[in-house]
């Protein structure tokens, strides 16, 4: 080669060097060093800077043919907002920003005469009208940008959405619901702009790890396992039975026994966190599906025989003498209408719901057998589903040793539970005796492109898989034969269910009411091989007893909604 072409291509490759090394450091002087300084400058025509202008990950259901369906996202627009100090004509100033808001004249007169350097003078109005507003270049008065939370499902799932309020250090957050469970991946903490190579080589400089960035938590949008058509009917269900027997509160909760997924869960009273100004009491915010407990009543019943079975205490074939009471630790227990029945058949137990069968079979599995199995199923854990403030079943009684706080557990009094718990721990029949984990999340996009999805706990086992088999062929006798004496059988579909009913405590005089009932209904379908669990509950339902009375119906409506929504095949 030419000498003289070598020194030419060395001069040139200098020269890219050289330019490429400036390029470098100016693009890190503007981005890195004097970065903030000139987005203030780019962003003086906003209240705030960028930096400040709140954004957040949005949050995302699916249907069943897999479109995202929006439930918590990001609304843009504008403030309009007035320095008095450069107001010239207030009248005029009035009447042409009158032509596309709705502002009390007198309102605006007053704050135009104050000596205030900012006065806000209306927030989140839409693009459009913002636009035109600033057009006006009327002196004085500007228009900021905003951005703000929207909900565009009003009510539905609100409580296991949750929202966004302030917190301890005045900045935006969530406050509940999977808002609050998932804040670190949906808050932005202020990073409007799109992360750049050269922010991130320095930014790497500082230590951060493979899923972040200045080693924070990788930001993304989640997408929740709730189907928003079964969330839609559910709550339907539970606004006409709350109407129809005015009770106190009522909930609900649609899962996949062996993944955990969950399909819908909803409960009443609720909100709807895009208008939140007739809210008296926040305790509606709290999701009372996770949060609260409750005295179950009947529907522990056949976890009680799945201890029996399961232990060899007794079969499904055994039989008992019942009394109609029974005396222990100097207290009476009896059935619900303290009737005795003489020799009985297990089944029965589950057909006519017995508290002595019950009571009955923990007896003879003896009482470290039977605490045993209970604790294994959960009932006094946290589930670890991802919504916040989950409350522990209170389960001491287990732990007394007396007959007759056993005998009570087994029927679902004097054990409290939330639902949550409850619907988990009933999963272990509908899957084959596994002890899972409920869980709301399906999928996280992150920022940087990638996906995680949320893989189903392969769950624990706690009874073996021929117990639950064999429970769940007498609950589908329950509902041929005894639920409403077999009238809402359907002879298609095997379903697996039970009722319960149980006094609510009275926290003033101690003891129970004698007129306040919860009602609760859980069933499976098809039977054996299950798709959905579905749990139901209210509480003081008015002028009725039994849960058989109240949630039979709206259990079957689902139950058939479920059936013709999702396709499924006949299983006999």
């Amino acid at each position: 080669m030419n000498p003289n072409s070598v020194v030419r291509i060395r001069i040139l490759l200098g020269v890219f060097c050289l330019a490429a090394l400036v390029i470098s450091g100016k693009l890190y002087l503007i981005q890195i060093v004097r970065g903030e300084e000139y987005i203030q400058q780019a962003d003086r025509q906003y209240a705030k800077p960028i930096d400040s202008v709140f954004d957040r990950g949005s949050i995302f259901f699916k249907t069943k043919n897999g479109t995202k369906v929006s439930v918590a996202a990001i609304n843009e627009g504008y403030t309009l907002v007035m320095n008095p100090k450069l107001i010239r004509d207030p009248n005029n100033a009035y009447e042409a920003i009158s032509q596309y808001i709705e502002l009390d004249r007198d309102t605006f007169m007053k704050k135009a005469t104050e000596t205030g350097q900012y006065e806000e003078l209306s927030r989140k109005l839409d693009m459009d009208t913002g636009i035109s507003i600033g057009e006006l270049k009327i002196p004085g008065i500007e228009v900021h940008k905003e951005r703000w939370r929207v909900y565009p499902g009003g009510y539905l799932s609100s409580h296991a959405i949750g929202l966004i309020g302030y917190d301890k250090k005045n900045d935006l957050a969530g406050r509940y619901g999977l808002e609050r469970y998932y804040e670190n991946t949906l808050n932005r903490d202020g990073q409007i702009r799109n992360i750049n190579f050269f922010a991130e080589l320095f930014a790497n400089l500082k230590g951060s790890t493979d899923d972040s960035i200045f080693g924070e938590d990788k930001k993304g949008d989640i997408i929740a396992s709730i189907d928003p058509a079964i969330e839609s009917e559910l709550e339907k269900i539970l606004a006409e039975t709350q109407d129809r027997w005015q009770s106190d509160s009522i909930g609900g909760i649609i899962m996949n026994p062996k993944t955990g997924e969950i399909y819908a869960m909803a409960e009443r009273p609720t909100f709807d966190p895009n208008n939140l100004r007739d809210i008296k009491d926040p305790i509606v915010f709290s999701n009372q599906l996770v949060e609260g407990i409750y005295e179950m009543g009947s529907i522990i019943k056949p976890l009680t025989i799945a201890v029996g079975i399961d232990s060899g205490a007794i079969t499904s074939d055994s039989k008992y003498e019942d009394n109609g009471f029974l005396l222990l630790n100097g207290k009476r227990i009896s059935n619900f209408d303290g009737r005795p029945r003489g020799e009985v058949a297990i089944q029965d137990i589950l057909n006519q719901s017995l508290n002595i069968g019950a009571a009955t079979v923990a007896l003879k599995v003896g009482s470290e057998d039977f605490t045993r199995y209970f604790l294994s199923f959960g009932l006094g854990d946290l589930t670890g589903i991802d919504q916040p403030n989950e409350q522990k079943g209170k389960v001491s009684n287990l732990m007394t040793g007396r007959e007759i706080e056993q005998a009570t557990a087994s029927y679902g009094q004097g054990i409290a539970i939330s639902p949550i718990a409850t619907i988990r721990a009933l999963s272990i029949l509908a899957n084959g005796g596994l002890l899972i984990k409920p869980r709301l999340i399906k999928e996280i996009e992150y920022t940087d492109g990638t996906k995680k999805e949320v893989e189903p706990d392969p769950g624990v086992r706690v009874i073996q898989k021929e117990t639950a088999e064999e429970v769940t062929r007498m609950l589908v006798e329950v509902v041929d034969s005894a639920l409403r004496n077999g009238e809402v059988k359907m002879p298609n579909y095997s379903i697996a269910a039970k009722t319960g009913t149980a006094q609510i405590a009275d926290p003033v005089n101690g003891g129970y009411y004698g007129d306040r009932y919860l009602h609760s209904f859980f069933g499976y379908f098809p039977a054996y091989d299950p798709k959905y669990i579905i749990f139901l509950y209210h509480v003081y339902p008015k002028g009725v007893q039994y849960a058989s009375e109240t949630l039979t119906n709206p259990f079957i409506k689902l139950a058939k909604f479920l059936i013709n929504y999702r396709e499924i095949p006949p299983d006999r």
